[in-house]
Order: C-alpha cells, then structure tokens, then sequence
C-alpha cells in the first residue's frame, strides 16, 4: 500500500507571539436561497430534530440548504467495500466504528453512511462512544429506492445507527420503477414533516435522467442535496450545473480522490501539492471546497482521516484552481458508469452486530493517531506526551511537521 506522507509546514514556529501569527485560510460559510419548508412542519415542536445544533468545528464552513438548514460542508465517508461480505460484517462494524471515532475527535461532524454498505450499527456505536453530542453531528444514510417497504426500512436504519432522527436520507440509486422511486420518495416527504429527517436528498440520479425528472415533477419537497461522483479527473460540470445552478440544490461528491484514476497522481496536482508542502490528497480536498461542492473522503487510519481535514490552513490560488480545472477528462476520468431502468438494486438482510460498550473507545483510537508522532508541543513551546485541546504542532517520526488542531 502506498504510504501517504503529511505535508511539511514552511516554517514551524513555537514561540507564543510569532506562532499566534498565522494567517486564516478558512473558507466562509455560504447560503442557498431557502425555497423548501423546513422539517418538522407537521409537529408543534419541529419533531426529533428540533435539537440539532450543527456548528462549524475544525475550520470546516457551513452551507446552508434550500430549506434553510445548516450543514457542515465535509465529512467522512464510511463505506469499506471490502468487507461487506457477510463473512465480514462484524469486523466491517468495528472497523467503521473506530473510523467515526477517530473522524470526530479530529473536528468532523459530518457522517456519510448507507443501508447497503452494512454499517450501521458500527457508525451508531462510533457516535455514542465518541463523547461528541448527537445533536451536533450531521448524519446521513441513505436507503434503495425499489424497496418493498421503505417505511420499515427507514426505521431500521434509526434503530440500527440508534438515533432518533436522521439529517440527511438519500434514494441511495434510482433503480426501480419510477413509481417505485416515488412512493420511497413519499415515505421520506412523510418523515421530514414529522422532524425525524432533515434534509432530502438524491444520489446517482445523473445517471437516469428521467428518474430526476420524475421527482422534480411530483414530489412535495424538492431536493435539498444530490450526490454525484465527482473528482478533478471528472468533473462532471453538466450535473453540477443541473443541481446548483439551474435548481439550487447542494452537490456533494462521492468518491472524491478517485484511486481508481490515479487522481494523486496527475502532474499538475503534484506540483501543487509540492509548492504548498501539503499532500496530493490535501489538494484535491482543498480543490473541491473553494469549488462549492461538498466532498465525504473515506479512509480506516486515523492518520489520514486527520490528514484529510486538515485543508484550513492554505488556499489554492486563482492559477492553481484554474490548472486542476484543465485536467478535467469528462466521462472519460468517471470510475463508475451504473445503469438502472427498471432493475432493482438487491436485497437487503439485515443483521446483527454484538458489540460491548467500552467508554475507553476514544483513548485507544487516538492512541493510533498519537503513535505515528514522536514529539508534540503546545502553541506555548511545551512539549507534551499526547494531544491537547487546541492547536498542537507536530513532529513526526519521518521528520515532517504539522499543526494539528484537537477540539
């Protein structure tokens, strides 16, 4: 596997006056024009969700949507393909569980999950033994829209990651008959105006044009989200000008770093990544969050899943953005080309998942993210044996350095 290296900081400074110094890269907070009710309007409180309290943590910015709700713009894709065999599922759950930790002890606040990627549970248990409130987490799931009973299925996926409501669902693919995609779609309407869903959302429906148009014509509640793969090999600048511009629906990005075509690896990338001292990964990162878009990296190593929010600190300029625009490949940088129609999309079977509360879960997750470090040290110079609250300067046993900011 090929070692991903942090990016080496220009100058590390560790006196108290020249360090407090350093300039503020982050991106700021923007809004969609709110044109959807808000969730919650059947109820006299606003239902579940009433108590979300989503904030900006980590530098990450907040967007918010066409109904008037907040959402931190990254977050953390939760899907390990390779162990969703059945064989595997108990093993995938703890993995899963470890990477939510990790995600939100890092400044993360924004979980992308799934139905079909068999990890519920796992993610549920990260949240609770992660110390962070539920309310100031935005959880995403996403469920197939040919299922026979979507109700039961949405509350299986409440009961599964053990939360009382959900920020975000998607029609995970638009597979099934247009009917059937309508009548989840209905389900979803039903839960979001009882305040036990957030926000709505479509993902892949790029890929079957008259499924989108089928929704935008007959739902109650458009849209609020779309998710596409997205990355800077494909782009995907028509999708993006269908959901945002020409509808005003936020774009998120699946898929975001593209291994598949060797994303990290472009010239142009590089370079950049050279001339900032950061990682390709980082790059990319950085790329999509001054496009608008909302991109949900995946990684299992606390390192990197660190790694990978830590895109606050630098800005792309005008000529780098401009050069990763023309790597741009079209369909031709796509890594997957689903097609629908009328087939469905699988059979979900629910399973079980034996797991012990243990409150020392964060201890031992931060300790993989502290062991690849071999000195830390505060903003005041001293030196300390673990992460504190705050921004901490790093040296690791490569001989990189890197800020590292723990809330």
């Amino acid at each position: 596997m090929k070692t991903r290296l942090f990016g080496m900081l220009a100058v590390v400074l560790l006196s108290i006056g020249a360090s407090a110094q350093s300039e503020d890269y982050a991106l700021a907070n923007f809004d969609h024009e709110v044109t959807q009710p808000a969730p919650g309007g059947n109820t006299t409180d606003g239902g579940p969700q009433a108590v979300s309290n989503i904030k900006s943590v980590a530098g990450v910015p907040l967007v918010r949507l066409n109904n008037g709700v907040m959402m931190p713009r990254f977050g953390l894709g939760t899907q390990v393909q390779s162990m969703e065999n059945a064989s595997r599922r108990q093993e995938l759950n703890e993995t899963v569980r470890g990477m939510v930790i990790a995600a939100l002890q890092s400044g993360y606040r924004h979980l992308d999950d799934a139905m079909f990627y068999y990890n519920e549970r796992g993610a549920g248990w990260g949240i609770r033994e992660s110390g962070v409130p539920r309310e100031e987490i935005w959880v995403t799931s996403k469920i197939s829209g040919n299922l026979a009973d979507a109700q039961n299925s949405f509350n299986g996926m409440l009961e599964r990651l053990q939360v009382d409501y959900l920020d975000l669902v998607y029609i995970h693919h638009p597979a099934g008959t247009l009917a059937d995609i309508l009548t989840c779609w209905r389900v979803m309407e039903k839960e979001y105006k009882a305040g036990r869903i957030r926000a709505l959302g479509i993902s892949n429906f790029d890929n079957r044009m008259e499924a989108f148009n089928y929704i935008m014509e007959n739902a109650e509640i458009k849209p609020q989200m779309a998710q596409i793969e997205c990355h800077p090999l494909a782009q995907r600048k028509d999708a993006r000008q269908l959901y945002a511009e020409n509808y005003d629906v936020q774009v998120e990005c699946w898929y975001p770093l593209n291994h598949n075509r060797n994303d990290p690896n472009n010239t142009t990338i590089q370079q950049i990544a050279q001339a900032h001292g950061k990682t390709a990964y980082q790059i990319i990162l950085r790329w999509h969050m001054q496009e608008g878009l909302c991109p949900v990296p995946g990684s299992t190593n606390p390192a990197h899943i660190l790694e990978n929010i830590s895109i606050f600190d630098f800005a792309l300029t005008d000529a780098e953005m401009e050069a990763i625009r023309a790597i741009d490949r079209g369909d031709a940088g796509r890594s997957f080309r689903l097609g629908y129609g009328n087939n469905g999309f699988g059979n979900f079977q629910d399973y079980t998942y034996n797991h012990t509360f243990t409150p020392s879960a964060i201890e031992s997750v931060q300790s993989s993210i502290n062991d690849g470090m071999s000195q830390i040290h505060t903003l005041d110079g001293r030196q300390v044996s673990t992460l504190q609250k705050g921004i901490n300067i790093t040296r690791m046993n490569n001989g990189t350095t890197k800020k590292v900011l723990m809330k």
